[in-house]
């Protein structure tokens, strides 16, 4: 039996729109996985917390795509001040709720000009949020600024269409988040940048961690079509290639510019 596309689903929202963004807000409050997994070593989002809590010290911070606002709260004792910058209301209202008294959030859109000073901040860093935040953060932040990104790779969860198609679709070229990456931080003009890649392995545990990882962020109604639909599938599937759990490829880029 074939495996369900949910792409089709008239309930499908595309991933990382504004309506799923919002829809995920609704859902859970915050940005936070669905799916159980483990994460290898090199981990490249420990990677890149690790440098940005080294690059915020006693500085001035914009947080581009901040969510509900857990990692700007978490680095608040290191930086003098965050201000945490999001599209979606009901992640800044979240964060709001726990921020410490130097940390304060901001209701906007990258794709708009941001609401910012020029100069305003002393570094930046966007944390698996919009690559279009590079084309405004050259006005906002000081010169010699650092910003730090952190976005998925191309090679992130290639396995995954292969293992379970129509589930999962193949990322296309034209839809190269290295390419996109490039060519704003090209656009932005940035005195110096570069990208590195992190790659590693995640282990999903079980198959509702496949079904759960595809329906992240979306209604419920379409978890269960799957599920009702392929579960058995998903399970033969799953346990023919798992040992110990389902290895898949994790990667990420870690991008460093200077203003």
């Amino acid at each position: 039996m074939a495996l369900l596309n949910p792409t089709l689903l008239a309930e499908w929202i595309e991933p990382h729109s504004f309506e799923w963004y919002n829809q995920l807000g609704k859902q859970q409050g915050e940005y936070a996985y669905s799916w159980n997994s483990t994460i290898l070593k090199p981990n490249g989002e420990i990677l890149f917390d690790e440098e940005v809590k080294k690059m915020i010290a006693s500085k001035i911070v914009l947080d581009v795509g901040c969510g509900h606002g857990e990692f700007a709260i978490e680095c608040s004792p290191i930086a003098k001040e965050i201000v945490g910058f999001d599209v979606t209301n009901l992640f800044i209202e979240q964060g709001k709720r726990k921020k410490p008294e130097n940390v304060s959030f901001v209701l906007g859109s990258t794709k708009k000009e941001l609401p910012f000073s020029e100069d305003e901040f002393d570094c930046a860093y966007i944390r698996k949020g919009p690559t279009s935040g590079y084309l405004a953060l050259t006005k906002t932040i000081k010169k010699g600024g650092t910003v730090l990104g952190l976005h998925p790779g191309d090679d992130m969860d290639k396995e995954l269409p292969i293992l379970f198609p129509n589930l999962f679709q193949a990322k296309l070229p034209r839809d190269s988040t290295l390419k996109a990456i490039q060519e704003r931080l090209k656009t932005a003009n940035f005195e110096k940048w570069e990208i590195e890649t992190v790659s590693n392995i995640e282990i999903l545990h079980s198959p509702m961690d496949i079904i759960n990882k595809r329906c992240f962020g979306q209604h419920p109604i379409v978890t269960e079509k799957i599920i009702n639909e392929n579960l058995k599938e998903i399970t033969e599937i799953f346990g023919f290639h798992e040992t110990n759990g389902l290895p898949i490829t994790n990667s990420y880029y870690i991008v460093r510019a200077t203003v």
